[in-house]
């Protein structure tokens, strides 16, 4: 007989929900180091059985990049807001890179682990957050050799180099609120996969990748400022490159991100409760 104090032990308490549901931080937190298999389980995933490893998180704004100058700063004359143009687009690649592969991978994401939804209980909000989490592998990689560019084209580091993990931060915010809307959505509505890859690839159009956001006339700015990613590639452009940047613009697409995550996370929560039963 093993006399165990009753302080080790904790009643759960398992009853139905309806409406809409707050966040169980506490229950997060009790469970991050499932998070943490997640994102290490998705890392190996992505560069499992592959020839390149890790170098697709190079390669793809990298050849991206080349594209880019070649069609739209030498060919159309688009230029950049005074760095050299393939810095000026390689930096704008990095987030925008991330936020679109985040949003395609934890859209599906949920239906991809459809055995752990029905069968395993702990909080759903860390599937999607662990398709993203992987992902910051790569924008730490592609950061790198943006510093290796840096040094190539003799770009001193700029003075905002510490608001750079604010523009990451924001850069996670939009990709986790869209993500949990998505994945949510995408247990009911299949179609919604199919969506997903257009407007992303739109997306980039009305975000300022490929182009400086003087090409804009200033009153439609903060417009374009309500798209999360136009402040953060803004920002990542400031913070890297030193070029000047409208705070009133990063502002709006800061609220606008933190608007994203808390309306994605309250709709994931409200659609959590029916995901076993049709998923």
């Amino acid at each position: 007989m093993v006399n165990a104090s009753p302080a080790l032990f904790s009643e759960l308490v398992i009853e139905p929900r309806h409406g809409w549901q707050p966040v169980a931080f506490r229950e997060i937190w009790h469970y991050r180091d499932v998070l943490r298999v997640l994102v290490w389980r998705d890392i190996k995933i992505r560069y499992r059985q592959t020839l390149l490893g890790g170098l697709w998180a190079v390669l793809q704004p990298l050849i991206a990049m080349a594209i880019f100058t070649f069609f739209f700063n030498r060919m159309a004359r688009v230029a950049s807001d005074g760095p050299p143009y393939q810095l000026f687009a390689f930096v704008g690649l990095l987030p925008w890179t991330f936020f679109s592969n985040a949003i395609s991978l934890s859209s599906n994401s949920l239906i991809t682990n459809q055995t752990l939804v029905s069968k395993i209980y702990f909080p759903r909000v860390f599937i999607p957050l662990g398709a993203i989490g992987a992902l910051l592998l790569d924008l730490a990689i592609g950061l790198v050799l943006a510093f290796a560019l840096m040094c190539y084209y003799h770009c001193p580091l700029s003075r905002a180099l510490w608001l750079l993990p604010l523009y990451v931060g924001g850069s996670i915010a939009a990709a986790a609120g869209l993500g949990f809307l998505l994945s949510a959505v995408n247990v009911a509505y299949r179609d919604v996969k199919y969506m997903v890859p257009f407007v992303v690839q739109m997306g980039m159009f009305v975000t300022p990748v490929i182009y400086p956001i003087s090409y804009l006339p200033a009153r439609y700015r903060p417009y374009l400022a309500l798209n999360p990613m136009t402040g953060m590639v803004l920002g990542f452009r400031h913070a890297l490159l030193g070029t000047a940047v409208d705070q009133k613009l990063i502002a709006i697409s800061l609220a606008s991100a933190a608007v994203t995550l808390v309306g994605g996370l309250l709709v994931f929560r409200r659609m959590e409760l029916k995901f076993a039963d049709i998923i």
